[in-house]
């Protein structure tokens, strides 16, 4: 599709998503946002496709939502509808089955820094700045800055950012764990290149199953979460060509469904009115 506020690209298996204004410091305007929304989705259905990289232009990553716009919004009810669909747009991001990077320079706040909390890995230019400042326009974060910033950082640290609304230097990110590295200002797009060749060598469903366990195994109990690590453990095992296990049926189960074969009478014949009273 065109883009009229970001610009899309593919080279090799990674596509490149920019945000494109400016002169509004790359703010999220509605056109903006419903573009990212179309972007993400092209990429999540393509099997070509492996990595994700954001960037912003003109020397800044983004500001966050465009505050001029959000009297558009509508009622609380607008409002609601409208921070569902951004929470459904970072969602989609943290979701994908690729690897996703943000490529952060200069600004990183509200609705921006909310991108980076999506993403798998955060590099940034040591001029880099970052906070949530929503506090004192008088709304609040919407779509990560409490609920993943939270997670990231733990309880404390995000009622700091979100309750004062200070700015923070880059390398401050790094400390508190909310980025992965600073790197000199004019070597941002290249230590992309380098972990993107890092990530080309990988194994690459090792990594979709790693970035599948991580995301979901941080939001439950230790024993489930382990349940989905031995699962994947099975699931390398097996696409790895270990996958014929002894006691499976290796498939006649399903296949035996369309011809209704021996196994498949059996069974059911076994099982359809057993123990029905």
């Amino acid at each position: 599709m065109e883009y009229k506020d970001l610009i899309y690209e593919e080279k090799d298996k990674a596509a490149f998503i920019t945000l494109n204004r400016p002169a509004k410091l790359n703010a999220l305007s509605m056109t903006l946002s419903d573009e990212i929304v179309a972007a993400v989705k092209h990429v999540q259905d393509s099997k070509r496709l492996k990595y994700l990289v954001f960037r912003g232009a003109g020397g800044n990553f983004c500001v966050g939502d465009d505050i001029t716009e959000m009297i558009r919004w509508g009622d609380a009810n607008g409002i609601m509808r409208r921070v569902r669909y951004y929470q459904s747009m970072a969602n989609a991001i943290e979701e994908l089955d690729k690897i996703t990077i943000a490529a952060v320079d200069g600004y990183a706040v509200g609705g921006g820094l909310e991108i980076t909390m999506a993403v798998d890995f955060v590099i940034a230019t040591e001029r880099s700045i970052w906070g949530m400042p929503e506090v004192d326009v008088g709304i609040t974060p919407g779509w990560g800055g409490t609920t993943r910033m939270a997670r990231l950082i733990g309880r404390r640290r995000a009622k700091e950012i979100n309750i004062l609304g200070a700015l923070h230097p880059g390398k401050t990110a790094v400390q508190w764990n909310l980025w992965n590295r600073l790197v000199p200002n004019d070597q941002l797009d290249n230590e992309v290149e380098k972990l993107l060749e890092v990530l080309k060598a990988k194994n690459q469903q090792a990594m979709r199953q790693l970035k599948f366990i991580i995301n979901k195994g941080v939001e439950c109990d230790l024993y489930t979460a382990q349940g989905f690590e031995a699962l994947s453990g099975a699931l390398s095992g097996a696409v790895n060509g270990m996958w014929k296990v002894k006691d499976a049926d290796q498939g006649k189960g399903v296949m035996g469904f369309g011809s209704k074969d021996e196994l498949w009478q059996t069974r059911r014949g076994l099982s359809k009115n057993f123990w029905v009273d």
